[in-house]
């Protein structure tokens, strides 16, 4: 007789059947279920459920019982105790879930069907727990629902530009200077923001603020020279009664009007990360005239914007004062550069190795990369622009804010490394690289060469490339504090990470015009910052200090701030916490970084970060050591190899 034959038969002897029991084998395992019915909150539930005791065995351990043990284990577990303790559980679980359902308005046998259509020989307990898990995933669908429609009502992007009351109450009018580099489109601009009784420059980089900033500073109204402010994330050099301000973009005051405001670098508008700036700093810039200064190709994107906030706007288009031509060929060897010659490379590494080997060749040189701090790329540059240097080695920083008396531009690559992966540089990018070379009133043209062929023919592809229009739509919008809190309002949500979410993928954005933005830089450190005892403000302040999370140190530094803030310990400097003479000129460099960022803090949360003054001054001294080291490396290269004629 097989095994099946013999189970059946034993089944039928014990009356298994009459009493709602069966014997089963599934999953590898020998059990008993016990069908039964509950009726209990209005509902009729049938249940098919494995008991506690219900598993008798394994397949291979049942094979080797006989008749009579298989029998006397099967009375041990199905006796009248077991039914009535099954029954009574079953019971108890189908009110409990009845009732929740009920308080969330969902349908119970939804859930509850599951008691007696699966086939399972887990016992009956692990079973209520999937079910009670598959609830709470209803629950908070349902919840999440309910938040995305709420954090839609409270916020609507196609309202934007309305949010910046001040711009809106004002007669704006936009004048777009739109050109190449060295088409003095910037230079117009700046002249009428000096002419006008106050007004607001607003720039991509703190250097350029500080660059405008002491360029206004030499302006006289009526004998008088200008009140002018500098305002940037780091630095705050406040003038009583100022009517002129120089601020980086991000920095921009919505609530104070003025005459004029120069939004600098327009094109910024389409930038991945920076983007939304621009997009508040057109709708919010609270000036009766507003100059959007940059590329041609922004011109769509700007008239588009101007349509939508309902204000005039001027086009000029301005040419290149001098011709910019390519170099027959490329370079080919160190010797072949000559002064007057920018060096382009794509990274700090590759800058110091360039800046070497040009050193060796004799010449000075001056060395410009993002790391720098703009004190130190300002004295860099001004040293090539007094003769100091005869050749600047640089990044593409040089293509942003640094006027220099360049001849030539040499691109030693055209490939960058994008955060991602080594790609080619796009056009845009080339082109203001490239308009940097003949500096107007210094030279009659500017020229353009790569290093090597392959760099060389891929730049003269690049130049030639017509440029693309921005989008006129999908403008970048990033949260403001005041969104997140009218979203945490709604939803009851305290946890930063999942604010920023909701921002990103349940506010209303009508025709898309606007459009949510933020970093993943934020998104990550907004996950880690939602593990402190802090608040949403608090949170939201720290996932925005400018630090590089890339940089060991650096993020050492931000994680002990933020430690610190959620013990609600007060964060000291020292003047003597960095011995800088002892550094190297990468530890420098990142001290001068990390003095900043504390000042950035500071300004935020003074209560908690009282040094700033001491972190500007300590910035300035390790801006001032990075110079000093750069000049003796360079003089250090030539006097191992003297010029050689």
């Amino acid at each position: 007789m097989t095994e099946e034959l013999d189970d059946d038969r034993l089944s039928l002897e014990l009356g298994l059947a009459q009493r709602g029991i069966a014997l089963m084998k599934l999953e590898g395992r020998v059990f008993l279920r016990f069908d039964g019915t509950v009726e209990t909150a209005g509902l009729r539930v049938p249940y098919a459920l494995v008991p506690a005791q219900g598993v008798l065995a394994k397949p291979s351990k049942w094979r080797k019982l006989d008749s009579e043990a298989r029998a006397a284990l099967i009375r041990e577990r199905s006796n009248e105790r077991a039914l009535r303790e099954l029954h009574d559980s079953a019971a108890a679980f189908v009110t409990e879930l009845a009732a929740e359902c009920e308080e969330f308005g969902l349908a119970p046998m939804d859930f509850l069907h599951t008691l007696h259509d699966v086939q399972t020989s887990e016992p009956a307990g692990a079973v209520f727990d999937r079910i009670r898990q598959r609830l709470g995933h209803a629950v908070e669908r349902q919840r999440e629902e309910q938040h995305a429609e709420r954090t839609r009502q409270s916020i609507n992007l196609a309202e934007y530009p309305a949010s910046f009351e001040v711009a809106r109450r004002l007669p704006r009018k936009f004048i777009a200077l739109l050109g190449p580099t060295n088409s003095g489109k910037t230079h117009k601009a700046m002249e009428a923001l000096a002419k006008a009784a106050s007004g607001v420059y607003l720039a991509p980089l703190r250097l350029l603020a500080l660059e405008n900033y002491e360029r206004l500073l030499e302006v006289t109204h009526h004998g008088k020279p200008l009140a002018v402010s500098l305002v940037t994330g780091e630095e705050r050099r406040l003038a009583e009664d100022a009517t002129h301000v120089a601020s980086t973009v991000e920095m921009l005051d919505t609530r104070t009007p003025v005459d004029v405001a120069v939004i600098d670098e327009i094109q910024m508008l389409a930038d991945r990360d920076r983007g939304a700036a621009w997009t508040a700093a057109v709708c919010g810039a609270p000036a009766r005239t507003v100059y959007l200064v940059g590329a041609p190709e922004a011109r769509r994107a700007v008239e588009a914007l101007a349509e939508r906030l309902e204000c005039p706007i001027e086009v000029h288009v301005m040419k290149r004062k001098g011709p910019l031509s390519m170099e027959d060929g490329a370079v080919r060897k160190v010797k072949n550069l000559r002064p007057g010659d920018a060096l382009i490379a794509f990274s700090r590494r590759d800058v110091l190795m360039w800046r070497d080997m040009v050193a060796e060749m004799g010449h000075s040189v001056a060395t410009v990369y993002g790391n720098l701090s703009p004190e130190v790329r300002r004295a860099q540059a001004q040293r090539f622009r007094d003769g100091e240097a005869d050749i600047v080695v640089g990044t593409d920083a040089i293509a942003m804010g640094l006027n220099m008396p360049i001849q030539r531009i040499v691109m030693t690559s055209t490939v960058k490394f994008n955060g991602v992966e080594e790609e080619e540089i796009p056009a845009p990018l080339a082109r203001q690289i490239a308009g940097r070379a003949g500096r107007y009133g210094i030279h009659e043209e500017g020229l353009v060469a790569g290093y090597d062929a392959d760099s060389h023919e891929v730049m003269r592809s690049l130049l030639k490339e017509k440029p693309v229009p921005l989008n006129s739509s999908g403008f970048a919008v990033a949260p403001t504090l005041e969104h997140l809190h009218r979203i945490a309002a709604v939803t009851q949500e305290t946890s930063l990470a999942k604010l920023l979410k909701r921002f990103i993928h349940n506010i209303d954005v009508p025709d898309g015009f606007f459009y949510p933005r933020i970093t993943e830089d934020q998104m990550e450190r907004a996950q880690w910052l939602d593990t402190l005892p802090l608040t949403v403000a608090e949170k939201f302040a720290l996932s925005l200090v400018p630090v590089s999370s890339k940089v060991v140190a650096l993020q050492r530094a931000w994680e002990n701030w933020c430690v610190a803030l959620s013990k609600k310990r007060v964060t000291r400097l020292q003047a003597d916490n960095y011995q800088l003479h002892h550094m190297t000129l990468q530890e420098v460099e990142d001290t001068c970084r990390l003095y900043s960022a504390y000042a950035w803090l500071g300004y935020r949360l003074p209560e908690y970060f009282p040094d700033i003054e001491l972190a500007l001054d300590l910035s300035r001294a390790a801006s001032a050591r990075v110079d000093s080291m750069l000049q003796d490396q360079n003089t250090s290269s030539r006097r191992r190899h003297p010029r050689r004629r």
